[in-house]
């Protein structure tokens, strides 16, 4: 009777194994690459044949010249994907007040004569610690920074903003926001 009630459950665990261990990955992950390739593989953004990121995670940018993104919360390295995590301080913790006071010092530190109000995704991190994208909020508040550095009128700066902004998703999910990388490549094709 042991056998009888142990058998079948072992076939169904075996086949079961078998059907949603191998064969549902690779068949999802096969449509995947064919019907969205560019996803597939990471949405890695290539310059002249050469990895120089994704879309998906963010990167750490500290030249006035460019625009920077979130802080990240990652260790031992920004942007860490491996190490995928917020801060874990909560809004009473003395070192998360530090940390906005460290954050918004650097930014004040780079554009001195900037007076106005830092936008909170430029000072604090994010759920995740990897977000690529920052408000349009923080890039308009990095642009004279950004025009200064690279001797370019403010207006053509952002009009590029402008022309990197993200909709928030489906029209309602999210804020207009752009992507950091991608806008730092723009300005670096603009020269």
């Amino acid at each position: 009777m042991f056998a009888r009630t142990i058998r079948p459950a072992v076939s169904l665990l075996v086949a079961m194994t078998i059907l949603l261990g191998i064969v549902y990955p690779v068949v999802i992950t096969g449509i995947a690459k064919f019907a969205f390739a560019r996803q597939a593989e990471g949405s890695l953004i290539r310059e002249d044949g050469r990895l120089v990121g994704s879309t998906l995670i963010g990167q750490s940018f500290s030249d006035p010249k460019y625009f920077w993104g979130r802080p990240s919360a990652t260790t031992p390295q920004p942007y860490n994907g491996a190490g995928s995590t917020g801060s874990n301080l909560g809004p009473l913790n003395p070192a998360l007040l530090d940390a906005v006071k460290a954050n918004s010092r650097a930014l004040r530190d780079a554009d001195p004569g900037n007076r106005q109000r830092i936008p909170v995704d430029l000072v604090t991190a994010s759920a995740s610690g990897l977000d690529p994208q920052i408000s349009i909020a923080g890039a308009e508040y990095q642009a004279s920074r950004v025009a200064r550095a690279r001797n370019l009128p403010i207006g053509r700066v952002e009009a590029l903003i402008q022309a990197h902004q993200e909709e928030p998703f489906l029209g309602l999910i999210g804020e207009p926001r752009v992507n950091v990388l991608e806008l730092n490549l723009a300005l670096d094709r603009m020269h």
